[in-house]
């Protein structure tokens, strides 16, 4: 499901915690991650994709998001995050499956790319196990240099 003004705890959790959230630009505050959950709602609205929640299997607890991101002049991104505590279960691996299916199933799309900053060495181990591939290396909006992955269907890697 997308992210609801329910979901502001799960967005904070992860957004105030330093470590979880450095890649994403964290720690920030309450308030701003009150700001990014809104951005991730309104995203469905601007560009008709956007990020889902990720739950444990018996649906007791929010411990992330995956889907897709575009912001304003940059690619069209494949992304997730998890809470500290949900690290290493499986659950990017599974929802980021799921999230490629449906990009190429249901949005109907022609590729599913994703991109990390260089020192995450965490998302660029999981985009290697769904077989993405360095299709370039481009500068992005923010000025720095960032390794461009396609990943292919589901079935194709």
């Amino acid at each position: 499901m997308p992210p609801t003004a329910r979901h502001a705890a799960l967005y904070e959790r992860f957004y105030t915690d330093a470590d979880a959230s450095a890649p994403y630009g964290g720690p920030i505050t309450r308030a701003q991650a009150w700001s990014r959950l809104a951005q991730d709602i309104g995203h469905w609205q601007l560009r008709g994709f956007g990020v889902w929640i990720i739950e444990t299997k018996d649906a007791r607890a929010a411990v992330g998001t995956c889907g897709f991101w575009q912001g304003l002049d940059w690619p069209r991104e494949l992304t997730w995050w998890l809470t500290p505590d949900a690290r290493g279960t499986g659950y990017a691996t599974e929802a980021s499956r799921a999230a490629i299916s449906h990009a190429y199933a249901g949005f109907g799309w022609s590729e599913v790319q994703t991109y990390m900053d260089d020192s995450n060495e965490a998302a660029r181990k999981l985009v290697l196990r769904l077989g993405g591939e360095m299709v370039e290396r481009i500068a992005f909006p923010d000025g720095k240099m960032r390794d461009l992955f396609s990943i292919p269907k589901p079935g194709k890697n």
